[in-house]
């Protein structure tokens, strides 16, 4: 284990994280920035009941303090001139966010990649391969940063097509390649194209992060068959940090609770739901003084671990990874449904890629997928809709190379409910 607090009893877990807690909000009160005026200002230390009287902190929140006090909002609480790292949200869901890093949070990234590396199995011996642009996004850079810092060979494949990269991939015998799961899939698929076998490569593992994939057993089993390694999921958020990571069992995520405190509640509400039940992940992280985040509604879904881990972590456990998102929910006639539930069952499948288009239709939501295949293979997916989702979703195909492909978050789901 990279810390011995990953299988610590919850008792001492919890009695950390309440000390770098505490130290977190005396730095933060009393400040200009912006939770200098949001922190209720409260002498002495708080408990946790204290705790869960902080307010939320939402992306809207931040965003729109951006767009009051441009270009970095109020966020911030070092001096402007101690940022040396600029990144942005992907923009998938509005306005791109700017997120700044001091030396000091840049190294906390790198730390908790660290967790992610070592559960993963990769060492320094490691020669890590990450093909992703390297642009304002901060995709895997902090990935790239902590594999130096490990002592691995960090192999960069920006600024290349996927022919390049793969044939870099080969030329530098790359052991660990840390891309999208939809990137994986689509190295794979350029990969037999070019007569390549990947299973042949000296690639052993696979890490991914950016969608939910990663934590999909379909997903997951078709990117190892097609690489011949070993697949771990990756979560985490330019605003948040890097906060959970899959451990050698395969099934979820980890949070990371040394650098973060985590709650799972009511989507939009404030009541903790209970063990293997689903909720919104509210995240504290403890060690971004310079760019905090404090009781922060991510959006995402998962589920409460019950029990511990076969792998001994005592971390807490989110069975699945990320679920969904609660803004992606789609009810249809009545159901509801999550793209990466439908993700789990197309890939059960020959698929090359897909996607999902939302309607209207009368005024009530309509759902269809199209899909790179066969006739028979789109009729065997739409027949598993409704077998597993009660729901009938008309599938069709459409031809090979014609859907888009994604290097960083794939953006499958595409919204005509406002074409009338």
């Amino acid at each position: 284990m990279y810390n011995d607090l990953e299988t610590a009893p919850q008792s001492r877990i919890r009695t950390h994280q309440l000390e770098r807690l505490n130290d977190l909000l005396a730095a933060l009160r009393d400040g200009p920035h912006l939770y200098g005026r949001k922190l209720p200002i409260r002498a002495g230390r708080i408990e946790w009941r204290t705790f869960e009287e902080l307010p939320f902190t939402t992306k809207g929140e931040l965003v729109d303090d951006q767009l009051r006090h441009p270009p970095y909002g109020t966020l911030g609480t070092a001096p402007a001139g101690s940022y040396v790292a600029y990144h942005q949200t992907s923009g998938t869901r509005g306005s791109p966010m700017a997120v700044l890093d001091t030396q000091e949070t840049w190294d906390w990234w790198s730390e908790c990649w660290q967790y992610v590396y070592d559960a993963a199995g990769v060492t320094s011996a490691d020669r890590v391969f990450l093909p992703f642009s390297f642009g304002p996004f901060i995709g895997f850079w902090s990935a790239f940063v902590a594999a130096q810092r490990l002592g691995a060979l960090a192999i960069p494949g920006g600024g290349m097509d996927s022919k390049s990269r793969l044939a870099l991939l080969q030329r530098c015998r790359a052991t660990v390649i840390v891309c999208t799961p939809t990137y994986a899939l689509h190295l794979g698929e350029v990969a037999l194209a070019e007569g390549i076998n990947l299973r042949e490569s000296d690639v052993r593992v696979t890490i991914h992060a950016g969608e939910p994939g990663a934590s999909v057993p379909s997903v997951r089993r078709r990117i190892e068959e097609l690489w011949g390694a070993k697949t771990f999921d990756h979560a985490g958020a330019s605003e948040v940090g890097a906060f959970a990571y899959a451990c050698h069992v395969q099934d979820g995520l980890h949070v990371n609770e040394a650098e973060f405190v985590a709650e799972v509640l009511e989507p939009g509400g404030s009541i903790p739901v209970a063990a293997g039940e689903v909720g919104e992940l509210v995240l504290t992280n403890l060690g971004r003084s310079a760019w905090p985040v404090v009781r922060y509604r991510t959006g995402d879904l998962v589920k409460i671990g019950t029990g511990s881990c076969a792998c001994g972590r005592t971390f807490l456990k989110l069975p699945g990874g990320i679920v969904g998102r609660a803004d992606d929910l789609m009810i249809i006639r009545g159901i509801n449904v999550y793209p990466s539930s439908i993700e789990a069952i197309v890939r059960g499948f020959d698929v090359q890629e897909f996607r999902i288009v939302r309607s209207l239709r009368n005024s009530m939501e309509e759902v269809a997928v199209e899909v790179e295949s066969t006739e028979e293979v789109a009729a065997s997916i739409a027949l598993a809709f409704r077998e597993q989702l009660a729901l009938r979703i008309p599938t069709s195909v459409v031809a090979s190379g014609s859907l888009p492909r994604f290097e960083l978050k794939a953006r499958r789901v595409v919204d005509n409910r406002h074409i009338v």
